[in-house]
């Protein structure tokens, strides 16, 4: 009984389970993250959204222990703490399932979920009954549908993905971030994964949700938060919010495509109505009958939620994907791509998404990257022509504004926007037919974003097609003449200039063709309305 007088005292409630306090993240002179906050209770499920490019994997990333941070404070329910390498990290009860798998394929299921914590008898053997055992207990408790005994090579990709996200939350997992979970898996795959989500929430576990399908976080989170150009752009309750405030959100109010940009891209400008590229019923391993084509002078954009097959219609282009069934034709000739040098020998140019992987080598200079596709032209009996190279570099440093000393600067000394140049400036002379681009301004800052997008209407100007791929639907909408909606590896709608007249109403339609897609076919998607 309470002494006369006195108040009763509420109980505090327990802190969140994590808070991201401030945090802030530099990579060279670009900033990912700018006094970022995040606050995940236990047993929720929240949603990350953004736009790529917004800061959502570099803050995974910290989480994971993978990048360390220049400022802020994150705590684990209550107590502050500070991953210097995944370990840590997965010891603090943090686990990550990222899009790039990272399971042994010659082993079984079993093998996989217990590795490295194997049942061992006294020997040191490993205890295969019991490790099969265990195995098969955790994934009917989960309800996720794997034989425990398939070697994980062997099954489809989507069941790789499910073995992926039962091996994170094997052990003491407090905090499950999981990255674009649903990519790859079909409807009935994604209500079990849902269904193994509502488990382990239940159980305390709160979640990370990174997706780019909004109709999943109304599904699935409690709330949300969206990121924009490394920075908070809004913290929502899940029920109290729609579509149209996290879209708003997520590509910024003060980013609308204006009419005025719209009208002045194409008043200094004419399209020659006649294909460069044309595609007719192109199929592969990810693409289904595509029909697709460029004219001369356009920027055709490709729209769709990732792992919809945009990239891989650019890959396949380029010579990267083999070619099971239909036709190309380059200038109104039949071609076949065999390979990238065969496309670049077409006319065929590739600034492909990830530029530190694909497109530069890091520690090369600038001339040296300029020069690494167009060597044939730079050698003269088997002996490089430096002075040549050289000039030819310096050029592309001149047209492409790239602020460096000179052509013998090493690329990795330059800022993302810079290192975006160069990689443009490998198809500056000759000029190419096709210029194929997969995110573009991807993690570069305003000013190179626009002085890029200053260099492709340049090239389209010269004559140049270019088919670009964006999960910027801002940019698409600011950039293109046509823009083809992608789902499930095929060419389902393609509007032309006008037909959508800002982001919000792109990103609605990318969303009703996406939850149409699993069942509709492609002459029912083409009848949907805008």
């Amino acid at each position: 009984m309470e002494p006369s007088g006195s108040v009763a005292t509420q109980p505090r409630p327990p802190p969140p389970l994590v808070m991201v306090n401030a945090i802030n993240k530099r990579f060279g002179g670009v900033r990912a993250l700018r006094d970022v906050n995040l606050e995940v209770r236990a047993g929720e499920v929240h949603a990350l959204l953004g736009e790529n490019g917004a800061g959502k994997s570099t803050l995974i990333k910290i989480l994971s222990g993978v990048h360390a941070y220049d400022g802020g404070a994150i705590e684990i329910a209550g107590q502050p703490v500070a991953f210097d390498s995944p370990a840590k990290s997965r010891e603090a009860g943090i686990a990550v399932v990222y899009q790039d798998l990272s399971l042994v394929e010659s082993l079984s299921v079993a093998d996989n979920l217990l590795l490295g914590r194997e049942p061992l008898g006294r020997f040191g053997f490993v205890r295969k009954r019991e490790l099969m055992a265990q195995a098969s207990a955790f994934l009917t408790q989960l309800g996720i549908p794997l034989d425990i005994k398939a070697p994980v090579g062997s099954l489809p990709f989507a069941y790789r993905q499910m073995t992926e996200i039962a091996k994170a939350l094997m052990g003491e997992v407090r905090l499950l971030i999981l990255d674009e979970p649903t990519s790859s898996l079909t409807s009935d795959e994604v209500r079990i994964l849902f269904d193994a989500i509502g488990k382990v929430t239940r159980r305390g576990v709160g979640v990370i949700y990174v997706t780019h399908r909004l109709n999943e976080v109304f599904e699935i989170s409690q709330r949300v938060t969206v990121l924009r150009d490394g920075a908070n752009a809004g913290t929502f309750v899940t029920a109290d919010t729609d579509m149209r405030r996290l879209v708003n959100a997520i590509v910024g109010s003060d980013r609308l495509a204006p009419a005025t940009v719209r009208a002045e891209a194409q008043t200094t400008r004419s399209i020659d109505p006649s294909p460069v590229l044309s595609l007719s019923n192109v199929s592969n391993d990810r693409l289904r009958e595509v029909d697709l084509s460029v004219l001369r002078g356009e920027i055709h954009g490709l729209a769709g939620l990732i792992g919809s097959g945009r990239t891989e219609i650019l890959e396949t282009v380029f010579g990267l994907r083999p070619v099971e069934s239909g036709t190309f034709e380059i200038d109104g000739r039949r071609w076949l791509p065999k390979s990238p040098a065969d496309a670049i020998d077409h006319g065929i140019a590739l600034v492909p998404e990830d530029r530190h992987v694909q497109g530069l080598v890091l520690d090369h200079s600038i001339e040296r990257n300029v020069t690494l596709s167009r060597l044939p032209y730079f050698s003269r009996w088997g002996w490089m022509q430096q002075g040549a190279a050289v000039r030819r570099a310096e050029t592309a440093i001149g047209k492409l504004a790239v602020k460096a000393q000179g052509a013998s600067s090493l690329v990795r000394t330059l800022s993302g926007g810079n290192q975006q140049k160069v990689v443009f400036g490998k198809w500056n002379d000759p000029r190419p037919r096709v210029l194929l681009l997969d995110e573009p301004t991807v993690g570069v800052d305003v000013g190179a974003r626009e002085e890029i997008y200053g260099v492709i209407r340049h090239a389209v100007r010269d004559g140049t097609g270019v088919l670009v791929v964006s999960s910027d639907l801002v940019e698409l909408i600011e950039l293109c003449d046509r823009i083809s909606v992608i789902i499930d590896g095929r060419v389902v709608r393609t509007l032309v200039r006008g037909e959508i007249d800002d982001a919000e109403e792109l990103h609605h339609l990318l969303q009703l063709l996406q939850a149409s897609g699993q069942s509709a076919s492609k002459d029912a998607l083409q009848e949907l309305p805008a």
